[in-house]
């Protein structure tokens, strides 16, 4: 009894698929699940951009400004371009939020210089100028963003390294003073990135660069060999704009 039933279903079966196949209707085809796209992953990429800051110079002890031509303050605004790379890890969670860590470096040239004339010991008007230069910046930093699909916007904060040199001169050549520095600080910044591929994103991201006051040694490299101790207090904001690969493991997303 069992196999008849059995032998009349399959061949129900035969003669359906077999009607089927004379109407021109395919088979059933097993559904492709395609899993949602994530935010986890680590990542590599280039980034550039403008900066702009405060650079305020004090002449501590009065070494400087006791020189023909010196000077006892200067406040510069800064502007330049720096290009860099970043890399990090992401991991996606619950489900719309993600925390990672990253880290980046990048070089250029924020800078100004500013000249003024001062009154010298003699009759008579000096020029002098000071310059700044910002060539280097890194930071590591945390970041924690909310997720919109393949819309990522983030806030992200962490510790800073900036590399700057000074320069300062007078027309009449009475100094010529130069000076290296490397300082630690902090940084906070914000930003959105985009997914136009699984692979491929790209962002725009500011970023804001506290490095406080310190003091600096700066050089004369005439014959006088003086060293005249300012403190030098800054900060630096940049707008930077990147592209980021992710390499994922897994399914492709």
């Amino acid at each position: 009894m069992k196999a008849t039933v059995l032998g009349g279903a399959a061949a129900s079966l035969l003669t359906v698929s077999a009607f089927a196949a004379d109407l021109g209707i395919p088979p059933s085809q097993p559904q492709v699940v395609i899993p949602p796209f994530t935010w986890t992953s680590c990542y590599a990429g280039v980034q550039a951009g403008g900066g702009w800051g405060k650079k305020d110079l004090t002449d501590t002890v009065g070494i400087l400004s006791s020189l023909p031509g010196g000077f006892s303050a200067a406040n510069l605004d800064v502007s330049g371009w720096m290009v860099g790379g970043q890399f990090g890890c992401d991991y996606q969670f619950a489900p719309t939020w993600v925390v990672g860590i990253e880290g980046a470096a990048s070089g250029g040239n924020i800078s100004k210089t500013t000249t003024f004339a001062t009154t010298v010991a003699e009759p008579g008007d000096d020029t002098a100028t000071f310059r700044s230069t910002t060539d280097f910046l890194a930071s590591i930093t945390g970041r924690i963003g909310y997720a919109f699909d393949r819309w990522l916007v983030y806030g992200k904060g962490g510790v800073a390294l900036v590399g700057d040199r000074y320069h300062s001169d007078d027309v009449d050549g009475n100094f010529f003073f130069d000076a290296t520095e490397n300082r630690i600080g902090w940084t906070a910044g914000a930003g959105v990135e985009w997914a136009f591929t699984p692979e491929w994103s790209v962002k725009l991201e500011y970023d804001y660069y506290g490095f406080g006051t310190k003091s600096v040694s700066l050089f004369d490299t005439t014959i006088a060999m003086i060293n005249a101790p300012v403190n030098i207090n800054q900060n630096i904001q940049v707008v930077l704009l990147g592209v980021n690969f992710h390499a994922r493991s897994g399914p492709d997303w």
